[in-house]
């Protein structure tokens, strides 16, 4: 038996193997690690299969080829590949601030279900004048959701976007950013419809603007935001301010925070772009 070839690539390798049996040449595939090695038990092919492995290695995903895996690959082929994980892939770009807020911003949801969106307004919404040192609120406002995709909505921008600061700049810039602008933009929006309002837009519309300024004035960065998604989000602010959409939106909350993540990036930049 020799050996052919070792491809890191055991996808491939199989490809190349269901290829040759419709050729009537017989190919093993023995796993070493994260490598496959090709070995051929009759010597006396090798020849034609070095000269057919060259052309597979210069287009191995003609269709050729996985037209060989559909007509004689097996699920017994001995092929291993990695589970898909939702949990997984939340964790690896989220940190535990990321996880956390997520994980209490829908335990508030189900309570706000179970008991009332009022009676957990009287604990958890901003601070009216009878309430200032209660501070827990000036955060608190930040974690209730008044419907299923209102909650859906701020959850993915949060995680997409404050994961990656938090993974890139720590836990503590991440907590610095959601409690400067939960507090900025609850104070703003109170002013303009009291204590009834509630959810994470104004922290998401900071980290839109943290991200979006910081990697344009850092473009070798690794914290990017993409100018259309950047532009979907005026749009969305725009859209909010002319109820074109027919939602109670909190716009005053959206620009608060919008003006303090540009701001925010704009100091974290200012002494490096100098």
């Amino acid at each position: 038996m020799i050996r052919i070839i070792s491809l890191s690539n055991p996808r491939l390798a199989q490809a190349f193997v269901d290829y040759m049996r419709t050729h009537q040449v017989r190919l093993v595939i023995q796993f070493d690690g994260d490598q496959a090695d090709i070995w051929l038990p009759d010597e006396s092919q090798q020849a034609r299969v070095q000269q057919e492995l060259e052309q597979f290695l210069r287009e191995p995903w003609h269709a050729r080829y996985q037209a060989a895996s559909w007509q004689t690959g097996s699920t017994g082929a001995g092929l291993r590949y990695q589970s898909f994980s939702y949990l997984t892939m939340l964790r690896q770009r989220a940190g535990p601030l990321t996880l956390g807020v997520m994980l209490a911003t829908v335990v508030v949801y189900l309570l706000m279900q179970l008991y009332g969106v009022d009676r957990m307004l009287l604990v958890l919404a901003f601070p009216d004048a009878a309430h200032r040192l209660q501070l827990w609120r000036w955060f608190s406002h930040a974690l209730m959701h008044f419907s299923l995709l209102h909650l859906l909505f701020n959850l993915m921008w949060w995680w997409y976007l404050g994961g990656p600061v938090e993974r890139v700049l720590g836990t503590r810039r991440l907590c610095l950013i959601l409690l400067l602008s939960a507090a900025v933009s609850g104070w703003v929006q109170y002013g303009f419809s009291g204590i009834y309002f509630g959810g994470l837009s104004g922290v998401v519309y900071a980290l839109m603007g943290y991200v979006w300024l910081r990697g344009e004035r850092e473009p070798d960065g690794e914290l990017h935001l993409q100018r259309g998604l950047m532009i979907f989000a005026l749009l969305w602010l725009i859209a909010g301010y002319f109820d074109i959409l027919g939602l109670s939106i909190a716009n005053a909350a959206h620009v608060a925070g919008l003006v303090i993540g540009l701001l925010m990036a704009w100091w974290d930049t200012y002494g490096k772009r100098r």
